[in-house]
C-alpha cells in the first residue's frame, strides 16, 4: 500500500476509526490538562496539543496507528526547560511554542539523517531509571494540588519529607476529593466495562459532585481560562532559540525514545514495515505545525496509541479523527473544563505515576539480575532525575548508555586459535600461552570494534617471550572498520612481532577495512602480500593466508639452512 492509499478513508474501517478517534479524543481531555499542569502551564495548551500536532503526525508517521501527543515525561521535561531558562509560560506562552518548534526541528532533521537507529543505543537500564524517576516526579509535582498544601524543600526528597511532616496543614476537603478520585479510578479500572474510560468517568463525576455540593476546592478556572474556540495561529518567539536550544534537544530525545517501541507493539495493519526514521519525520512535522497553533511538544504515546487501537482504530484515520473529535469537543464544551477540580487532576496523575512505576518493575528486576553496571546506571539515572533538572538527566542517561555500550563492547571480544584438521576444516581451540617458533598460528578475533577491546586483546593474546620466526594470522572477518585506535594497535603489534623476527598477517578483511589500511599507509607497512581480503566462501581468505604463511616459513627455513652452510668452515 502506498502512502497516498493509506491516507484515503476506507469505507469498511472508517466507522471503527471514528469510534476509536472519539474515545481517544475524549481521553485526551483529562490527560492533556493533567500533563499541562505538570509543566506548570495553562491546561488549555495540553488540550491544544492533541489537535494539530496529533493530526499532522497521524498523517505522516511510518507507524500507521501511532498517536503522537503530549505525554507526562515530555511535559515534565518541558517544564524543567522553562524553569531552568527562568521563563514563565503562564505570562508569555510563546516560549512554550518555541520549545515545540525546536523539538519538531530536531525530530525532523534526525529523521532525514536516518538517525532512528540511535534510539536502540539508549540502554533499557537507563530508560528504566529515567521513567521511574519521571513517574515519581509526576506524583511529587501534584502533592500541593492533591492536599492543598504546597511542600517546600531544596530538592524533591526534601519536599516529600516537608509534605509528610506538615500533614496538619493539609486542606481536608481538597485531600478528601483527591483521595476519593484515586480510589474510584482504581475501582473502575478493575471493572471490565469501565476500565478504559475510568479516568473520564471519574473526572466528570467528581466535577459534578464538587459543583452541586459547592465543595470548596481550587478549580481549573481559578488558574486558567478555557475558551470555547480552536487554537489561533501564534508565532513562536524565535529570539528565545539560543537559550532554549539545548534544553529542547533533551525534550526531543525523551519524546523519541518513548515513541521508539510503538512500531513493535502495534505493527502496521497493512503489513508494511514501519520505519523509525519515518516516525521521526512524522513526529517532527506534527510539532513544527503544532508550534504555530499553541501546542506543547508531542511525541509517540504508547498509552494513547493503546487506547486508540483498543478502541478499534484500523488506519491513520484513527489518529486523524482523534484530533478532530478533540477539537469539536473543546469548541462546543471548552469552558466546562474550568469546573474540573485541580485535586481531581492530581488524583488522576497519582494513579498514572504509580502505574508507570509499577509497569517498570519487571524491567527493574531484569536489570538487577543482569549486571551490577546496568543496575548502577539505573539507580544513578533514577536518583539524578530527582536531584537535577530533568532535561539534564536524559543527557546523563545518554552518556551512561554510551559508557555501558563501550563497556559491553570491550567484553564481547572473543579470541580463539583456529587449527586446521585432517578434513580441511578449522576448529576453535584455546589460544596457546606463547606463539610457537617456526610455525604459523591463526588467531580469530571476534567482537564489535577495535577500540574498547584493545586492552582486553592485550591480555588474551599469547605472549611473545621466547618466540622466533613465527607467523601470526589475525582473522578479522565481519569488521567493517578498524578505527584509529585499532589501526594504531595493529601497527604496533606488527612491530612487536617484527622485533622477534616474526610476521603478522591479516585475513578476511572487509573492503572498507582494507581501504582504511591502504589510505593511511598501514598496508605498505604490513606489506600487501600479508593482507588478504574477505572472500565469498567461508575460509577462502584464511586458507590463502595460511598457504602464504607456510611458503614464508619454508623460505625462511631454506634461507637459514643456506646461511648455516655458508657459516660452516668445513664446507
Amino acid at each position: 500500500m502506498s502512502y497516498l492509499d493509506s491516507l484515503m478513508p476506507n469505507s469498511k474501517t472508517i466507522v471503527k476509526d471514528a469510534v476509536s478517534g472519539f474515545s481517544t479524543g475524549l481521553f485526551s481531555i483529562p490527560e492533556g490538562m493533567a500533563y499541562a499542569q505538570l509543566a506548570g502551564v495553562n491546561p488549555v495548551y495540553g488540550l491544544y496539543s492533541g489537535m494539530v500536532a496529533t493530526i499532522v503526525a497521524a498523517m505522516s508517521t511510518g507507524t500507521i496507528l501511532m498517536i503522537s501527543t503530549l505525554t507526562s515525561a515530555i511535559a515534565l521535561s518541558t517544564g524543567s526547560v522553562l524553569e531552568s531558562a527562568g521563563l514563565d509560560a503562564s505570562s508569555d506562552p510563546s516560549a512554550l511554542f518555541t520549545i515545540t518548534f525546536l523539538v519538531g526541528t530536531y525530530m525532523f532533521v534526525m529523521g532525514l539523517l536516518r538517525l532512528g537507529g540511535l534510539m536502540s543505543f539508549v540502554s533499557n537500564a537507563v530508560m528504566t531509571g529515567f521513567v521511574a524517576g519521571a513517574s515519581l516526579l509526576i506524583i511529587i509535582g501534584e502533592l500541593g494540588d492533591f492536599s492543598g498544601y504546597d511542600p517546600v524543600g531544596a530538592n524533591d526528597f526534601a519536599e516529600i519529607i516537608d509534605w509528610i511532616t506538615n500533614i496538619g496543614q493539609w486542606d481536608l476537603a481538597t485531600t478528601a476529593v483527591g483521595t476519593i478520585t484515586v480510589v474510584m479510578v482504581l475501582v473502575l479500572k478493575r471493572i471490565k466495562l469501565t476500565k478504559k474510560m475510568a479516568s473520564i468517568i471519574v473526572l466528570l463525576l467528581m466535577s459534578v459532585v464538587v459543583y452541586i455540593f459547592s465543595i470548596s476546592v481550587e478549580l481549573v478556572g481559578d488558574i486558567a481560562t478555557i475558551p470555547s474556540s480552536l487554537p489561533a495561529p501564534t508565532l513562536p518567539d524565535f529570539s528565545l532559540i539560543p537559550e532554549l536550544a539545548l534544553g529542547s534537544l533533551s525534550v526531543a530525545l525523551v519524546a523519541l525514545v518513548q515513541g521508539a517501541g510503538i512500531s513493535t507493539a502495534y505493527p502496521n495493519p497493512d503489513k508494511t514495515k514501519a520505519s523509525t526514521n519515518r516516525d521521526f519525520v512524522g513526529e517532527g512535522l506534527g510539532n513544527l505545525f503544532g508550534s504555530f497553533f499553541q501546542s506543547m511538544s508531542t511525541g509517540g504515546s504508547l498509552s494513547r496509541t493503546g487506547i486508540s487501537v483498543g478502541g478499534g482504530a484500523k488506519s491513520r484515520w484513527g489518529g486523524i479523527l482523534a484530533g478532530i473529535w478533540l477539537a469539536i469537543i473543546v469548541l462546543l464544551f471548552g469552558p466546562l473544563a474550568e469546573l474540573v477540580p485541580l485535586t481531581v487532576i492530581a488524583g488522576l496523575l497519582f494513579v498514572i505515576g504509580a502505574e508507570l512505576i509499577l509497569a517498570r518493575v519487571p524491567s527493574m528486576k531484569l536489570v538487577v539480575q543482569t549486571s551490577w553496571g546496568s543496575t548502577a546506571a539505573m539507580v544513578l539515572t533514577f536518583v539524578t532525575a530527582l536531584l537535577i533538572p530533568l532535561q539534564w538527566t536524559i543527557f546523563l542517561g545518554a552518556g551512561l548508555s554510551l559508557v555501558l555500550y563501550v563497556y559491553a563492547s570491550s567484553k564481547t571480544v572473543r579470541v580463539h586459535q583456529l587449527v586446521r584438521n585432517n578434513k580441511g576444516m578449522f576448529e576453535e581451540r584455546e589460544v596457546p600461552e606463547t606463539y610457537p617458533s617456526n610455525a604459523s598460528t591463526i588467531i580469530s578475533i571476534g567482537g564489535q570494534a577495535f577500540f574498547a577491546e584493545v586492552p582486553v586483546l592485550e591480555e588474551e593474546l599469547p605472549a611473545l617471550e621466547g618466540t622466533q620466526n613465527a607467523v601470526v594470522i589475525f582473522r578479522l572477518r565481519g569488521r567493517e572498520h578498524g578505527g584509529s585506535t585499532g589501526l594504531r594497535w595493529l601497527e604496533r603489534y606488527q612491530a612487536d612481532l617484527k622485533a622477534v623476527n616474526s610476521t603478522l598477517m591479516l585475513s578476511d578483511l572487509e573492503p572498507v577495512f582494507y581501504a582504511e589500511l591502504e589510505k593511511i599507509g598501514v598496508l605498505e607497512i604490513f606489506g600487501k602480500e600479508n593482507v588478504f581480503k574477505a572472500q565469498p566462501s567461508m575460509g577462502g581468505s584464511l586458507i590463502e593466508a595460511l598457504d602464504a604463511a607456510d611458503k614464508l616459513l619454508a623460505a625462511r627455513t631454506t634461507s637459514q639452512a643456506v646461511e648455516s652452510l655458508d657459516d660452516d668452515p668445513d664446507n
